[in-house]
């Protein structure tokens, strides 16, 4: 991830697929409502925060595509996200960027950007959720390879610092970027190639 705002928060979660941990929103994420901090995203293990399906183990959304995940569609409206109730924290970043947390049974598990209103990109560091190819977080580079084959290829930044795994779909993209701490797949974003993979190539504007 080469997006500075969130980089704290996306280690948190990629930590998050090796053991339980306890993860607030970004340092400047604000409640929406009343002051109050409340809502799975604040101090709540992102390993816990998904539902609890009835044997006791937990029910994770299953899906991330390019088109994003449940409610939380590539395209769709901060304010009207945060009107029906989907948004937790939002963080301001720059360049009409804004971070934001999901409620409900996303909460914790994905990480939300907004470009001038607009969400443009949807990530995760735990797993599931799957991509509709079957890859996620977790997985090798050589894995990703077989399950893409042509479809995929591997990258890397401008820089020569980081690799990641790049799929293209149309205009947008699935992006597989590298752990902090191991070999392999440590976060998993969609959204438009112009946001996702121009930020992993070149860094965030700010």
């Amino acid at each position: 991830m080469n997006h500075p705002s969130i980089l704290i928060a996306t280690g948190a979660l990629a930590l998050s697929t090796l053991v339980p941990v306890t993860v607030a929103g970004p340092a400047a994420a604000a409640p929406l409502a009343g002051g109050t901090v409340s809502g799975p995203a604040h101090g709540t293990s992102l390993v816990t925060s998904a539902t609890v399906g009835p044997d006791g183990g937990h029910s994770h959304p299953r899906l991330l595509s390019v088109r994003g995940a449940g409610a939380y569609r590539i395209g769709a409206s901060l304010a009207t996200l945060t009107a029906a109730g989907r948004i937790d924290w939002v963080a301001p970043g720059c360049a009409g960027v804004v971070h934001a947390g999901a409620t409900g049974s996303w909460a914790g598990v994905i990480l939300l950007a907004f470009r001038d209103g607009r969400l443009v990109e949807v990530g995760t560091a735990t797993a599931p959720p799957r991509s509709p190819a079957g890859a996620t977080v977790g997985m090798s580079f050589a894995e990703l390879e077989e399950i893409y084959g042509r479809r995929g290829s591997l990258i890397r930044n401008d820089a020569g610092d980081a690799e990641a795994y790049l799929v293209r779909v149309g205009s947008r993209v699935e992006l597989f970027s590298g752990h902090p701490i191991r070999p392999g797949v440590g976060y998993f974003q969609v959204g438009p190639a112009t946001f996702v993979e121009r930020n992993f190539r070149q860094g965030g504007s700010c």
